[in-house]
């Protein structure tokens, strides 16, 4: 059997944010986006998630996947714990990490560690005050709490730009 980007039974349930703390509500906000998008890939072969579908844009579901799993690592474990790690996928220090270089023979090996990459983050932010700062690499103190802010606005973004990849290669819409 070939394998497809796996389905997501949601855990984030946005009807249970309303008045929840603030750390438990920015949590929540940061796993509703990262499983909307993996909603978007799910039931997808490798093909359909390397495909570029939204002319003339080069912009794929499977290069958006590796493109979080770049900005998390960015700001959870290097920026604010200061974690001397590499990149996850090999691309240019432009902003566009991940999103070049997608092949669809790689799509499961990038999924998990897509998924490694999440646990990884939520480890080095666990046990953490939001209040807790670091410094940039601008030299500008952030907080925990920035980073959490920043990362559920960057997956907003970019779920933007799945639902019409999604759409236009399957039709498929709504957040699943």
């Amino acid at each position: 059997m070939t394998w497809e980007a796996p389905l997501i039974e949601r855990t984030a349930r946005l009807d249970a944010l309303g008045t929840v703390p603030e750390r438990q509500m920015l949590e929540g906000w940061l796993n509703w986006h990262r499983e909307t998008l993996l909603t978007k890939c799910a039931g997808l072969a490798p093909a359909q998630l390397a495909g570029a579908t939204v002319e003339p844009s080069g912009l794929t579901l499977l290069g958006l996947v590796r493109h979080m799993a770049e900005v998390e690592r960015w700001w959870f474990r290097r920026g604010f714990a200061g974690e001397a790690v590499g990149a996850v996928f090999t691309g240019p220090a432009d902003g566009d990490e991940g999103l070049v270089g997608v092949r669809a023979a790689d799509a499961e090996r990038d999924f998990g560690r897509f998924r490694d990459e999440i646990e990884a983050c939520d480890a080095a932010a666990a046990g953490h005050g939001l209040d807790e700062t670091f410094l940039s690499s601008g030299g500008r103190p952030l907080s925990l709490r920035w980073v959490y802010v920043l990362l559920i606005q960057e997956y907003a973004r970019h779920n933007g730009h799945a639902d019409f990849l999604r759409e236009r290669t399957d039709g498929a819409t709504g957040d699943g």
